[in-house]
């Protein structure tokens, strides 16, 4: 009895190696000796409804778990440098169509957005077998990571949380929903112990359907196969028990690089530029984030989810699921407090007409130094006496919005204006009445007057590569 198991578990492993060899026999022929160090088999079936020398297609069900086997398909003597050592193998669900993967971070964005605490893949770590250290970034919601030994029995069973139709817009006709990869990257420990020398990588194409979607697709393209004639079978593969992985590339690791040059101090005085001032600028900074998140009316239901979740207003989301933004800015003050209640009804409420606090203290600040404001103030005054009229320079100040009336908001405003970092600008002066450098306390800055206009100029400090900012 007990020779029988063993022999239908060896039997079990095996029953992917046909379909492996018929697929390798379709590779071109300088293929035939190249070396494919591992095996992964999806432990679901293809569909039956794909042409001849067409990828093969795999539905999956939403959040069911499915056994991927990862098998050591090294020959005799290859890699023996991997002999008694783990590796790692990166899991990933990606796009197949090339145009959603151009827009792949907005589109997983999104979906965060609608499905907040959620993740798109996950391993199921109970049924897994012979997997080492898993691990799931919080920040890569498609991805999962883990170590394991070539040597011994390994099966890791995946989760899929997304549907295909997620990413599909609506139409009138309905949805069709579009295809993912399951890709799979396996790496080796280099000198350092880190796991970055490439080994393998393969994917295969699914569509991911709400639970037991994929069986009735699955029931559909086969019966649809039957109802052909024989010739036109001979058009589409057979529906293989398991999935074999094909070889592909490794997925690009991506590493977003500031290119932007940080703005410099060229001289002692007067080098920041904001980008409005009188000259030209040698630095153009983006422009802050935006202070406020007004709905628009021309908002579209998915946006409206995210933008309720950004206001803190989550537990809402399903109650305004198909609530358009006009359809928000439509209801009335009673209108929400009944839906949400009095306390967040009036949070909505507010959030939705856009209502700001005033700031506490407003500040205007010009880039321009106090010694060309006088040259051009004199000008203008001679101009004046000769003309009657004034045709001077304009000068372009900045406002300044504080509401903690502390000197280090004063230092983080004037820092995002420059759009530095606070940490380069090392103190903040007021030139006193005969011309002394007066520190900037909290104190100070709670007594100046509303609306007060500064000029800005600049000194870099002694000991390193900070700057002090005068108020003039």
């Amino acid at each position: 009895m007990l020779t029988k198991v063993i022999y239908l578990f060896y039997f079990s492993d095996v029953l992917a190696l046909p379909i492996f060899k018929q697929e390798e026999s379709s590779l071109p022929p300088d293929n035939e000796n190249k070396i494919l160090p591992f095996q992964y088999v999806l432990c679901a079936a293809t569909s039956p409804a794909v042409k001849l020398h067409d990828e093969t297609l795999t539905y999956l069900n939403q959040g069911q778990s499915y056994e991927i086997r990862m098998l050591d398909n090294r020959k005799l003597g290859e890699l023996p440098e991997i002999n008694g050592k783990l590796v790692k193998s990166i899991f990933r669900v990606v796009f197949h169509d090339r145009r959603l993967q151009y827009t792949e971070h907005q589109q997983l964005e999104g979906w965060r957005w609608n499905r907040p605490g959620d993740r798109i893949l996950d391993i199921d770590i109970p049924m897994s077998v012979g997997i080492i250290d898993p691990r799931a970034n919080p920040n890569q919601l498609n991805t999962v990571e883990f170590l394991w030994d070539p040597a011994k029995r390994t099966s890791v069973f995946i989760q899929v949380h997304c549907i295909s139709t997620e990413f599909t817009m609506r139409k009138h006709g309905g949805e069709k929903g579009v295809p993912f990869r399951v890709q799979i990257d396996t790496f080796k420990e280099n000198e350092n112990g880190d796991y970055t020398e490439h080994l393998h990588s393969a994917s295969c194409q699914i569509k991911v359907f709400k639970p037991k979607g994929a069986d009735r697709k699955q029931k559909t393209d086969r019966e649809k196969m039957e109802k052909r004639t024989p010739h036109e079978k001979e058009k589409y593969q057979p529906s293989y028990e398991t999935t074999i992985l094909t070889e592909c590339s490794p997925w690009p690791e991506i590493t977003y690089v500031n290119n932007s040059p940080s703005p410099g101090f060229n001289s002692s005085h007067s080098s920041f530029s904001l980008g409005e001032g009188n000259g030209s600028p040698n630095h153009q900074p983006e422009p802050p984030p935006p202070v406020t998140d007004n709905l628009l009316p021309t908002t579209t239901p998915q946006e409206a989810q995210q933008w309720l979740h950004r206001n803190r207003f989550s537990t809402f989301t399903r109650l305004f699921t198909n609530f358009s933004g006009a359809d928000l800015l439509k209801l009335t003050r009673d209108d929400v407090i009944q839906i949400c209640g009095p306390a967040d009804g009036i949070r909505l409420f507010n959030a939705l007409k856009g209502r700001m606090v005033r700031p506490r203290l407003t500040i205007y600040v010009c880039q321009e130094s106090l010694q060309l404001r006088e040259q051009q103030q004199q000008q203008q005054q001679q101009q004046k006496h000769e003309d009657g009229d004034s045709n001077g320079t304009f000068f372009v100040y900045h406002a300044i919005y504080l509401e903690e009336l502390t000197a280090v908001e004063l230092t983080e405003k004037i820092a995002q204006l420059f759009s530095i970092s606070p940490c380069q600008i090392s103190q903040i002066y007021k030139q006193g009445p005969t011309g002394i450098h007066v520190l900037i306390s909290d104190e100070m800055i709670q007594n100046f007057q509303e609306e007060a206009c500064f000029i800005l100029d600049t000194m870099k400090a002694e000991t390193n590569d900070s700057y002090h900012i005068i108020l003039k």
